[in-house]
């Protein structure tokens, strides 16, 4: 009798980091293939698997807003998806973008809640990726008189805000 998983199960530490070395990897082969190096950390943060590479030259990688970065994300998490069968919430990270474009988004949170206190008119950003939205909804939902939500489709979803 085949055992089933319940999506509402917690993945363990051991599962989590499981998946981060099979993303560590499947990195590891596209980097040679394409003649990089990277040095590649495996972890786990949170409840999430992370694979980050540093090292000089991955600027492609990133591509132009972590478009390239993005795309290499869900690569990663299709090679744990056909090695285990598990979806995954795998983060991937390339010379620290995501910290800094976070640190970037948080600036453009705080003057887009002080544009909409001024004015009590919502404003609508451009487009982001998951993990930009969440940034910024994170400062949102931290800040009072000002809520956000998402709207629209991929590739052009983006986050409006508006007074609470």
């Amino acid at each position: 009798m085949a055992s089933t998983v319940r999506e509402d199960e917690v993945t363990s530490e051991d599962e989590l980091f499981d998946q981060s070395e099979v993303a560590a990897d499947y990195i590891e082969g596209l980097l040679d293939i394409i003649d990089l190096d990277g040095d590649i950390d495996e972890l786990v943060v949170g409840d999430r698997p992370q694979v980050e590479v540093v090292g000089d030259g991955l600027g492609d990688l990133i591509g132009p807003k972590g478009a390239t970065l993005e795309a290499l994300q869900e690569l990663s998490r299709l090679a744990i998806y056909r090695k285990t069968g598990e979806h995954s919430r795998l983060m991937v990270d390339i010379g620290g973008f995501r910290a800094k474009r976070r640190d970037k988004l948080s600036g453009v949170a705080r003057r887009t809640v002080e544009k909409v206190l001024d004015t009590g008119r919502p404003v609508k950003l451009e487009p982001m990726s998951a993990f930009e939205r969440k940034a910024v909804h994170d400062v949102i939902n931290a800040t009072d008189g000002v809520e956000s939500e998402s709207e629209g489709a991929e590739p052009r979803r983006r986050v409006v805000v508006r007074p609470a």
